[in-house]
């Protein structure tokens, strides 16, 4: 059965050179560098914070693969760690060279980076149609407390993550079956935390990256040099659990890594909970994952209170305000990413910025330990067939294991400070997004502190 739905007008509540929709590491570096490149920018969101997977979902490791050798990212995404660590809103990461976001305060430091960039803040608005004509994305419907309203623009960054925005415009794109997409997470924090307690039983039983596979459950693939090296990994609290009867035999998939403990006993960014079969762009499975991830969230807790030493007078904190989704749908691209561009230190003359040989993702883990690191190029982030529209963030073109690379928070940091300076350059120059002077793209974000060779 089907309705129709009146036609009605709709009133224009802003025009704006460069609309941001979304927030993540993706759009508010995107917004960022659009702002700072001189252009009048709105960023669009629909939770009440910016921040995305960094304040929305609780996922603090910002650069948590960074160590001693690796040839790291720069620019806007390296400026959200220096930004936190200077506003307090930071704590050293365990297992790398460098710091875990405080996932509450961040959402402040993002303010702060919004205010003084002046970019248009449009929070508690959620983003349903896109306006398209001729060819080319000329803004989008919201809906909102408000109603309905529309947001023209100039040029449109689709920041979603999902690539909803290229999607509705109808162009080409195309998404993981759902038996196959990595697992969605629900990432939760406890508090009354005995640090030395818990540190002294981390120390007593460390844990290393190869302990991440050969459970029967998931397993991983390495490079072999990431083997022996620490990681803040915790399944055993979860065996001994299980063997008692704590949890049932269908939660025997709970294992993951924690992030930081601070001196208060916080225990934070506790990446425990993964749930399979759960299509991000559904609304139903979103509504089972975020059900079922907290009940198994509430049963980890129940196990590390019982069987790991310093938590077993520790509650739960909090959890994620979202469920965390990992890949979804990604865009057809005038270029798409390859496991050998990542692999294999691809360059490219449309370079918009560089990113680790840092694979997390389908069974694959390869750490940056030997200063490898690939280009990622502004043609993944121009989807085909719509103009006016660039795409940032882990929905850019590639495949499945160039999406376990560039879906990590750091490098759809890059490719959103690429689309925000590219979509400013374009508004500037008058160039349309498919015939840009990718040279004066470049030179703006050398300007910004991005390092793109």
């Amino acid at each position: 059965m089907q309705i129709t739905e009146p036609a009605r007008q709709i009133d224009v509540v802003r025009e704006t050179d460069v609309l941001v929709v979304g927030s993540g590491p993706g759009g508010l570096a995107a917004a960022l560098a659009s702002a700072r490149a001189g252009v009048e920018t709105t960023l669009l969101e629909r939770y009440g914070c910016f921040g995305g997977n960094m304040t929305q979902v609780g996922v603090e490791g910002l650069a948590w693969y960074r160590h001693p050798a690796t040839i790291d990212s720069e620019g806007i995404g390296p400026e959200f760690e220096s930004r936190a660590i200077g506003m307090g809103a930071a704590l050293p990461e365990p297992q790398s060279i460098s710091h875990a976001l405080d996932a509450e305060l961040f959402k402040y430091v993002a303010d702060v980076l919004v205010q003084e960039a002046g970019i248009a803040p449009m929070l508690h608005r959620t983003c349903v149609a896109p306006i398209v004509e001729g060819g080319s994305i000329r803004g989008v419907i919201v809906e909102s407390k408000a109603g309905r309203e529309a947001i023209l623009a100039k040029r449109v960054i689709d920041a979603t993550g999902d690539a909803d925005i290229a999607f509705r415009c109808g162009a080409p794109t195309h998404k993981t079956a759902r038996e196959e997409m990595m697992a969605a997470s629900v990432m939760f924090a406890m508090c009354g935390v005995d640090k030395a307690r818990f540190i002294a039983g981390v120390q007593a039983d460390p844990q290393t990256y190869a302990d991440w596979g050969g459970n029967g459950e998931w397993d991983i693939e390495t490079g072999g040099k990431e083997d022996a090296m620490f990681s803040p990994f915790l399944r055993k609290p979860f065996r001994q659990a299980l063997e008692a009867g704590l949890l049932p035999p269908t939660l025997s998939t709970i294992a993951g890594t924690w992030g930081t403990v601070s001196d208060q006993g916080d225990l934070t960014y506790l990446n425990l909970v993964a749930i399979a079969g759960i299509d991000g762009t559904d609304p139903d499975d979103l509504t089972r994952g975020e059900i079922e991830g907290r009940w198994q969230a509430v049963m980890a807790v129940a196990a590390l209170k019982r069987f790991m030493p310093g938590c077993e007078d520790a509650k739960l904190r909090n959890f994620g305000m979202t469920l965390g989704v990992r890949d979804t749908r990604k865009i057809d691209a005038a270029y798409n990413l390859t496991e050998t561009d990542v692999r294999e230190q691809a360059r490219f003359d449309d370079s918009i910025g560089i990113f680790p040989e840092f694979i997390d993702g389908y069974g694959i883990l390869i750490l940056p330990t030997t200063g490898r690191y690939f280009h990622v190029p502004y043609r993944a982030m121009l989807p085909r067939g719509i103009g006016n529209l660039l795409v940032a963030g882990r929905a850019i073109g590639g495949d499945r294991v160039s999406h376990a690379a560039v879906r990590n928070m750091m490098c759809c940091a890059v490719s959103g400070q690429g689309a925000g300076a590219a979509a400013a350059v374009s508004v500037k120059s008058g160039q349309p997004l498919d015939a840009l002077d990718i040279g004066a793209v470049q030179a703006e974000l050398r300007r910004q502190g991005a390092r793109i060779a």
